[in-house]
Protein backbone atom coordinates (compact mmCIF):
# COMPACT_ATOMS: atom_id res chain seq x y z
CA UNK A 1 0.00 0.00 0.00
CA UNK A 2 1.40 3.30 -1.33
CA UNK A 3 1.48 6.56 1.20
CA UNK A 4 -0.66 8.58 -0.17
CA UNK A 5 -3.09 5.52 0.92
CA UNK A 6 -2.11 5.83 4.16
CA UNK A 7 -2.55 9.20 4.41
CA UNK A 8 -5.96 9.56 2.77
CA UNK A 9 -7.24 6.82 5.85
CA UNK A 10 -5.88 9.38 8.57
CA UNK A 11 -8.11 11.82 10.57
CA UNK A 12 -8.04 15.41 9.18
CA UNK A 13 -6.27 16.42 12.37
CA UNK A 14 -3.35 13.95 11.49
CA UNK A 15 -1.97 15.37 7.90
CA UNK A 16 1.06 17.47 7.83
CA UNK A 17 -0.23 19.70 5.39
CA UNK A 18 -3.64 20.28 7.09
CA UNK A 19 -5.07 23.52 9.33
CA UNK A 20 -5.35 21.87 12.47
CA UNK A 21 -3.41 22.82 15.37
CA UNK A 22 -4.17 20.05 17.48
CA UNK A 23 -1.25 19.24 20.04
CA UNK A 24 -2.15 15.92 20.81
CA UNK A 25 -2.65 15.09 16.83
CA UNK A 26 1.15 16.75 15.84
CA UNK A 27 2.31 14.55 19.09
CA UNK A 28 0.78 11.21 17.90
CA UNK A 29 2.33 11.92 13.81
CA UNK A 30 5.71 12.80 15.51
CA UNK A 31 5.87 9.54 17.17
CA UNK A 32 4.89 7.66 13.99
CA UNK A 33 7.29 9.49 11.87
CA UNK A 34 10.01 8.52 14.45
CA UNK A 35 9.14 5.08 14.60
CA UNK A 36 8.47 5.29 11.02
CA UNK A 37 4.82 3.60 11.65
CA UNK A 38 3.98 3.01 8.07
CA UNK A 39 6.52 5.50 6.95
CA UNK A 40 9.17 6.15 5.15
CA UNK A 41 12.84 7.73 5.95
CA UNK A 42 12.15 9.74 3.04
CA UNK A 43 8.48 10.98 4.37
CA UNK A 44 9.71 12.69 7.06
CA UNK A 45 11.29 15.72 6.11
CA UNK A 46 7.89 17.34 4.14
CA UNK A 47 5.69 16.31 7.07
CA UNK A 48 8.36 18.44 9.53
CA UNK A 49 8.81 21.48 6.72
CA UNK A 50 5.75 22.60 5.64
CA UNK A 51 5.37 26.35 6.52
CA UNK A 52 2.17 26.14 8.40
CA UNK A 53 1.33 25.76 12.23
CA UNK A 54 0.34 22.53 12.67
CA UNK A 55 4.18 21.23 10.79
CA UNK A 56 6.00 23.68 12.97
CA UNK A 57 3.90 21.84 16.20
CA UNK A 58 5.01 18.52 14.45
CA UNK A 59 8.58 19.58 13.95
CA UNK A 60 8.76 20.30 17.90
CA UNK A 61 7.06 16.76 19.05
CA UNK A 62 9.55 15.18 16.55
CA UNK A 63 12.83 16.91 17.67
CA UNK A 64 11.98 16.01 21.38
CA UNK A 65 12.94 12.19 20.58
CA UNK A 66 16.44 13.21 19.78
CA UNK A 67 18.45 14.23 23.21
CA UNK A 68 21.89 16.43 21.89
CA UNK A 69 22.49 17.71 25.33
CA UNK A 70 26.41 17.54 25.84
CA UNK A 71 27.07 16.36 22.09
CA UNK A 72 28.93 18.94 19.84
CA UNK A 73 27.02 20.00 16.68
CA UNK A 74 28.63 17.72 14.43
CA UNK A 75 27.54 14.66 16.32
CA UNK A 76 24.20 16.08 16.85
CA UNK A 77 23.59 16.61 13.34
CA UNK A 78 24.90 13.02 12.23
CA UNK A 79 22.57 11.30 14.97
CA UNK A 80 19.88 13.68 13.63
CA UNK A 81 20.45 12.44 10.04
CA UNK A 82 20.71 8.98 11.27
CA UNK A 83 17.06 8.88 11.37
CA UNK A 84 15.82 9.92 8.25
CA UNK A 85 16.44 10.76 4.72
CA UNK A 86 16.84 14.89 3.99
CA UNK A 87 14.14 14.82 0.81
CA UNK A 88 11.83 16.90 -0.70
CA UNK A 89 11.45 20.87 -1.75
CA UNK A 90 14.70 23.04 -0.56
CA UNK A 91 12.26 25.00 1.45
CA UNK A 92 11.08 22.42 2.98
CA UNK A 93 14.61 21.31 4.09
CA UNK A 94 16.03 24.18 5.07
CA UNK A 95 12.99 24.82 7.78
CA UNK A 96 14.31 21.25 8.71
CA UNK A 97 17.49 22.56 9.16
CA UNK A 98 16.02 25.66 11.13
CA UNK A 99 14.13 23.09 14.03
CA UNK A 100 17.37 21.57 14.38
CA UNK A 101 18.87 24.17 14.99
CA UNK A 102 16.05 24.94 17.79
CA UNK A 103 16.64 21.87 19.58
CA UNK A 104 20.40 21.77 19.62
CA UNK A 105 20.44 25.11 21.24
CA UNK A 106 17.82 24.24 23.75
CA UNK A 107 19.46 20.94 24.75
CA UNK A 108 22.85 23.12 24.93
CA UNK A 109 22.47 26.95 25.44
CA UNK A 110 25.39 27.86 26.82
CA UNK A 111 27.74 26.56 24.00
CA UNK A 112 26.62 29.10 21.10
CA UNK A 113 25.66 32.50 21.80
CA UNK A 114 22.04 32.05 19.73
CA UNK A 115 20.25 29.84 17.90
CA UNK A 116 21.12 31.67 14.62
CA UNK A 117 24.61 30.72 15.85
CA UNK A 118 23.77 27.40 15.89
CA UNK A 119 21.71 27.78 12.33
CA UNK A 120 24.21 29.70 10.63
CA UNK A 121 27.10 26.90 11.71
CA UNK A 122 24.34 23.65 10.63
CA UNK A 123 24.73 25.80 7.06
CA UNK A 124 28.28 26.14 7.18
CA UNK A 125 28.91 22.77 7.46
CA UNK A 126 26.39 21.47 4.76
CA UNK A 127 28.62 23.70 2.60
CA UNK A 128 31.46 22.62 3.30
CA UNK A 129 30.38 19.31 3.29
CA UNK A 130 29.60 20.10 -0.19
CA UNK A 131 32.85 21.93 -0.85
CA UNK A 132 35.51 19.21 0.35
CA UNK A 133 32.96 16.23 -0.38
CA UNK A 134 31.09 16.98 -3.70
CA UNK A 135 32.06 16.67 -7.52
CA UNK A 136 33.31 20.70 -8.00
CA UNK A 137 36.37 21.45 -9.92
CA UNK A 138 39.12 23.32 -8.29
CA UNK A 139 40.83 23.72 -5.03
CA UNK A 140 39.02 22.78 -1.82
CA UNK A 141 38.54 24.99 1.25
CA UNK A 142 40.88 25.11 3.90
CA UNK A 143 40.43 25.55 7.47
CA UNK A 144 41.64 29.61 7.08
CA UNK A 145 39.17 29.86 4.95
CA UNK A 146 36.52 28.13 6.85
CA UNK A 147 36.92 30.01 9.38
CA UNK A 148 37.35 33.52 7.37
CA UNK A 149 34.09 32.64 6.35
CA UNK A 150 32.62 32.98 9.63
CA UNK A 151 34.33 35.91 10.51
CA UNK A 152 31.56 38.58 12.70
CA UNK A 153 28.18 35.80 12.04
CA UNK A 154 27.99 35.14 16.03
CA UNK A 155 25.82 37.95 17.35
CA UNK A 156 28.47 40.09 15.60
CA UNK A 157 31.19 38.82 17.01
CA UNK A 158 33.01 35.53 16.02
CA UNK A 159 33.11 32.03 17.13
CA UNK A 160 35.81 30.15 19.06
CA UNK A 161 38.76 29.24 16.52
CA UNK A 162 39.16 25.95 18.52
CA UNK A 163 34.88 25.19 17.43
CA UNK A 164 34.91 25.99 13.66
CA UNK A 165 38.66 23.70 13.80
CA UNK A 166 36.78 21.18 14.71
CA UNK A 167 34.05 21.38 12.80
CA UNK A 168 35.63 21.66 10.24
CA UNK A 169 37.85 18.51 10.80
CA UNK A 170 35.09 16.45 11.71
CA UNK A 171 33.71 17.05 8.27
CA UNK A 172 36.90 16.71 6.05
CA UNK A 173 37.45 12.87 7.74
CA UNK A 174 33.92 11.80 7.32
CA UNK A 175 31.31 13.29 5.09
CA UNK A 176 27.53 14.03 6.45
CA UNK A 177 25.32 11.65 4.89
CA UNK A 178 21.54 10.97 5.90
CA UNK A 179 19.39 7.73 6.15
CA UNK A 180 18.03 6.38 3.09
CA UNK A 181 15.05 3.85 2.71
CA UNK A 182 16.27 0.42 2.11
CA UNK A 183 15.27 -0.02 -1.45
CA UNK A 184 17.23 3.39 -2.23
CA UNK A 185 20.27 1.55 -0.85
CA UNK A 186 19.88 -1.10 -3.44
CA UNK A 187 19.75 0.90 -6.23
CA UNK A 188 22.93 1.70 -8.34
CA UNK A 189 24.01 5.21 -8.09
CA UNK A 190 22.89 6.36 -11.16
CA UNK A 191 19.64 4.88 -10.98
CA UNK A 192 16.84 7.10 -9.92
CA UNK A 193 18.19 10.06 -11.93
CA UNK A 194 18.59 8.44 -15.21
CA UNK A 195 15.71 8.59 -18.21
CA UNK A 196 14.47 4.93 -18.59
CA UNK A 197 15.57 3.38 -21.14
CA UNK A 198 11.97 1.88 -23.18
CA UNK A 199 11.37 6.01 -22.78
CA UNK A 200 8.69 6.03 -20.39
CA UNK A 201 10.12 8.36 -17.00
CA UNK A 202 9.36 8.31 -13.33
CA UNK A 203 7.24 11.24 -11.91
CA UNK A 204 9.17 12.46 -9.67
CA UNK A 205 12.29 15.38 -9.21
CA UNK A 206 15.68 13.78 -8.42
CA UNK A 207 18.46 15.65 -7.53
CA UNK A 208 21.91 15.86 -9.43
CA UNK A 209 25.23 16.35 -7.61
CA UNK A 210 26.29 15.55 -4.68
CA UNK A 211 24.04 15.18 -2.38
CA UNK A 212 25.44 16.30 0.74
CA UNK A 213 23.82 19.80 0.39
CA UNK A 214 20.57 20.44 -0.11
CA UNK A 215 20.34 23.95 -1.30
CA UNK A 216 22.81 23.47 -4.24
CA UNK A 217 21.41 20.30 -5.81
CA UNK A 218 20.26 20.31 -9.54
CA UNK A 219 16.39 19.81 -10.01
CA UNK A 220 16.74 17.04 -12.64
CA UNK A 221 13.10 16.28 -14.14
CA UNK A 222 13.31 13.76 -16.96
CA UNK A 223 9.69 14.81 -18.19
CA UNK A 224 11.03 18.96 -18.48
CA UNK A 225 10.62 20.72 -21.74
CA UNK A 226 13.68 20.77 -23.85
CA UNK A 227 14.25 24.46 -24.80
CA UNK A 228 17.18 24.32 -27.12
CA UNK A 229 20.09 21.92 -28.24
CA UNK A 230 22.89 21.71 -30.57
CA UNK A 231 26.57 21.50 -30.16
CA UNK A 232 28.87 24.00 -28.21
CA UNK A 233 32.28 24.32 -27.07
CA UNK A 234 33.22 24.90 -22.98
CA UNK A 235 35.79 26.44 -20.71
CA UNK A 236 35.87 26.65 -17.31
CA UNK A 237 36.27 30.32 -16.06
CA UNK A 238 36.02 30.26 -12.76
CA UNK A 239 35.04 28.33 -10.39
CA UNK A 240 32.23 28.58 -7.11
CA UNK A 241 32.45 31.93 -5.69
CA UNK A 242 34.52 33.23 -8.74
CA UNK A 243 38.00 31.24 -7.92
CA UNK A 244 39.65 30.98 -11.15
CA UNK A 245 39.80 27.72 -12.05
CA UNK A 246 43.39 25.90 -12.35
CA UNK A 247 45.02 26.59 -15.83
CA UNK A 248 44.69 22.72 -16.01
CA UNK A 249 41.25 22.82 -15.80
CA UNK A 250 40.70 25.46 -18.24
CA UNK A 251 40.72 23.64 -21.51
CA UNK A 252 37.99 23.82 -24.27
CA UNK A 253 35.84 20.70 -24.98
CA UNK A 254 33.39 20.09 -26.93
CA UNK A 255 29.98 18.50 -26.38
CA UNK A 256 25.99 18.15 -27.36
CA UNK A 257 24.36 20.84 -25.21
CA UNK A 258 20.62 20.08 -24.37
CA UNK A 259 18.75 22.87 -22.64
CA UNK A 260 15.85 20.82 -20.57
CA UNK A 261 14.07 22.59 -17.70
CA UNK A 262 16.33 24.94 -16.05
CA UNK A 263 19.20 22.81 -16.62
CA UNK A 264 22.03 22.71 -18.93
CA UNK A 265 23.23 19.30 -19.81
CA UNK A 266 25.96 18.64 -21.53
CA UNK A 267 26.48 15.02 -23.29
CA UNK A 268 29.27 13.25 -25.62
CA UNK A 269 26.95 12.67 -27.58
CA UNK A 270 23.30 14.39 -29.57
CA UNK A 271 20.46 13.83 -27.67
CA UNK A 272 17.97 10.93 -27.63
CA UNK A 273 15.04 11.61 -25.81
CA UNK A 274 15.45 7.54 -25.03
CA UNK A 275 19.08 7.11 -23.90
CA UNK A 276 19.91 7.15 -19.67
CA UNK A 277 22.52 9.91 -19.14
CA UNK A 278 25.63 8.90 -17.79
CA UNK A 279 27.13 9.77 -14.84
CA UNK A 280 29.59 11.54 -16.80
CA UNK A 281 26.56 13.57 -18.21
CA UNK A 282 25.13 14.53 -14.68
CA UNK A 283 28.54 15.46 -13.57
CA UNK A 284 28.69 17.80 -16.34
CA UNK A 285 25.28 19.65 -15.76
CA UNK A 286 25.07 22.97 -15.12
CA UNK A 287 21.93 24.63 -13.50
CA UNK A 288 20.70 27.70 -14.93
CA UNK A 289 18.27 28.99 -11.83
CA UNK A 290 19.27 32.53 -11.51
CA UNK A 291 22.34 32.15 -13.86
CA UNK A 292 23.15 35.01 -16.39
CA UNK A 293 24.05 34.94 -20.16
CA UNK A 294 25.96 37.27 -21.77
CA UNK A 295 28.25 37.81 -24.73
CA UNK A 296 31.51 37.37 -23.61
CA UNK A 297 32.67 40.99 -25.27
CA UNK A 298 35.83 40.73 -22.90
CA UNK A 299 37.17 37.47 -24.68
CA UNK A 300 38.45 37.52 -28.07
CA UNK A 301 40.34 34.11 -28.98
CA UNK A 302 37.32 32.58 -30.16
CA UNK A 303 34.41 34.16 -32.03
CA UNK A 304 30.87 33.53 -30.78
CA UNK A 305 31.43 33.32 -27.20
CA UNK A 306 28.92 33.87 -24.45
CA UNK A 307 29.78 33.61 -20.71
CA UNK A 308 27.34 31.78 -18.25
CA UNK A 309 28.07 33.06 -14.75
CA UNK A 310 25.94 30.65 -12.50
CA UNK A 311 23.47 31.42 -9.26
CA UNK A 312 26.67 30.17 -7.07
CA UNK A 313 29.29 32.25 -9.34
CA UNK A 314 30.71 30.24 -11.52
CA UNK A 315 31.75 31.63 -14.95
CA UNK A 316 31.48 29.13 -18.06
CA UNK A 317 32.13 30.02 -21.13
CA UNK A 318 30.61 28.75 -24.25
CA UNK A 319 31.67 29.06 -28.45
CA UNK A 320 28.45 28.44 -30.17
CA UNK A 321 28.81 27.54 -34.49
CA UNK A 322 27.53 31.42 -35.42
CA UNK A 323 26.65 34.49 -34.34
CA UNK A 324 22.90 33.70 -34.92
CA UNK A 325 23.70 30.38 -32.29
CA UNK A 326 25.39 32.35 -29.67
CA UNK A 327 22.43 34.84 -29.51
CA UNK A 328 19.92 31.93 -29.67
CA UNK A 329 21.74 30.34 -26.79
CA UNK A 330 21.75 33.64 -24.63
CA UNK A 331 18.51 34.21 -25.81
CA UNK A 332 16.94 30.60 -24.09
CA UNK A 333 18.97 30.76 -21.21
CA UNK A 334 18.26 33.62 -20.00
CA UNK A 335 14.39 33.04 -20.52
CA UNK A 336 13.97 29.99 -19.21
CA UNK A 337 15.77 31.71 -15.73
CA UNK A 338 13.51 34.61 -15.58
CA UNK A 339 10.24 32.18 -15.83
CA UNK A 340 11.32 29.49 -13.71
CA UNK A 341 13.99 30.83 -11.13
CA UNK A 342 12.53 31.12 -7.66
CA UNK A 343 13.03 33.98 -5.47
CA UNK A 344 16.02 33.80 -2.74
CA UNK A 345 15.38 32.78 0.35
CA UNK A 346 15.32 35.84 3.18
CA UNK A 347 18.83 36.04 5.28
CA UNK A 348 18.82 33.15 8.21
CA UNK A 349 21.08 35.03 10.55
CA UNK A 350 18.98 38.31 11.57
CA UNK A 351 21.88 39.68 13.84
CA UNK A 352 24.65 39.18 10.69
CA UNK A 353 26.92 42.35 10.47
CA UNK A 354 28.99 40.88 7.47
CA UNK A 355 27.47 40.77 4.11
CA UNK A 356 27.17 37.37 2.70
CA UNK A 357 24.64 36.33 -0.56
CA UNK A 358 21.10 35.35 0.01
CA UNK A 359 20.79 31.60 -0.41
CA UNK A 360 19.10 30.15 -3.57
CA UNK A 361 16.70 27.48 -3.87
CA UNK A 362 17.15 25.26 -6.48
CA UNK A 363 13.73 24.70 -7.30
CA UNK A 364 11.55 26.68 -9.64
CA UNK A 365 9.05 29.07 -8.67
CA UNK A 366 5.45 28.70 -7.66
CA UNK A 367 4.33 31.91 -8.90
CA UNK A 368 2.05 32.65 -11.98
CA UNK A 369 4.46 34.57 -15.18
CA UNK A 370 2.34 37.24 -14.45
CA UNK A 371 3.56 37.16 -10.70
CA UNK A 372 6.66 36.26 -11.68
CA UNK A 373 7.12 39.41 -13.88
CA UNK A 374 5.39 42.00 -10.94
CA UNK A 375 8.66 40.42 -8.57
CA UNK A 376 11.57 41.03 -11.20
CA UNK A 377 10.28 44.57 -11.38
CA UNK A 378 9.86 45.17 -7.47
CA UNK A 379 13.52 43.02 -7.61
CA UNK A 380 14.62 45.14 -10.09
CA UNK A 381 13.60 48.45 -8.57
CA UNK A 382 14.60 47.49 -5.08
CA UNK A 383 18.47 46.44 -5.87
CA UNK A 384 19.10 49.40 -8.32
CA UNK A 385 17.97 51.59 -5.31
CA UNK A 386 20.41 49.47 -2.90
CA UNK A 387 23.11 49.49 -5.36
CA UNK A 388 22.89 53.20 -5.55
CA UNK A 389 22.75 53.77 -1.69
CA UNK A 390 25.83 51.35 -1.68
CA UNK A 391 27.93 53.20 -3.94
CA UNK A 392 27.28 56.67 -2.38
CA UNK A 393 29.13 55.49 0.41
CA UNK A 394 32.30 53.66 -0.60
CA UNK A 395 35.05 52.74 2.44
CA UNK A 396 37.83 54.84 3.49
CA UNK A 397 40.84 54.19 2.50
CA UNK A 398 42.63 53.87 5.53
CA UNK A 399 39.83 51.09 6.63
CA UNK A 400 41.07 47.51 6.81
CA UNK A 401 41.73 45.53 3.39
CA UNK A 402 38.87 42.69 4.36
CA UNK A 403 36.31 45.93 4.92
CA UNK A 404 37.57 46.82 1.16
CA UNK A 405 36.55 43.13 -0.11
CA UNK A 406 33.47 43.10 1.82
CA UNK A 407 32.49 46.06 0.07
CA UNK A 408 33.66 45.07 -3.42
CA UNK A 409 31.73 41.97 -3.05
CA UNK A 410 28.54 43.69 -1.89
CA UNK A 411 29.08 45.80 -5.10
CA UNK A 412 29.77 42.77 -7.46
CA UNK A 413 26.28 41.05 -6.29
CA UNK A 414 24.15 44.19 -6.35
CA UNK A 415 25.36 45.05 -10.06
CA UNK A 416 25.16 40.74 -10.84
CA UNK A 417 21.34 41.08 -9.59
CA UNK A 418 20.38 44.36 -11.23
CA UNK A 419 21.74 42.96 -15.07
CA UNK A 420 19.91 39.45 -13.84
CA UNK A 421 16.72 41.58 -13.21
CA UNK A 422 17.19 43.91 -16.34
CA UNK A 423 17.23 40.89 -18.85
Amino acid sequence: MGNTEILEKEPPESLSNGTSSNLEAAKRLAKRLYHLDRFKRSDVAKHLGKNNEFSKLVAEEYLKFFDFTGMTLDQSLRYFFKAFSLAGETQERERVLVHFSNRYFYCNPDTIASQDGVHCLTCAMMLLNTDLHGHNIGKKMTCQEFIANLQGVNEGGDFSKDLLKALYNSIKNEKLEWAADDEEKKKSPSEGTDEKANGTHPKTISRIGSTTNPFLDIPHDPNAAVYKSGFLARKIHADMDGKKTPRGKRGWKTFYAVLKGTVLYLQKDEYKPEKSLSEEDLKNAVSVHHALASKATDYEKKPNVLKLKTADWRVLLFQAQSPEEMQGWINKINCVAAVFSAPPFPAAIGSQKKFSRPLLPATTTKLSQEEQLKSHESKLKQITTELAEHRSYPPDKKVKAKEIDEYKLKDHYLEFEVCWAEV
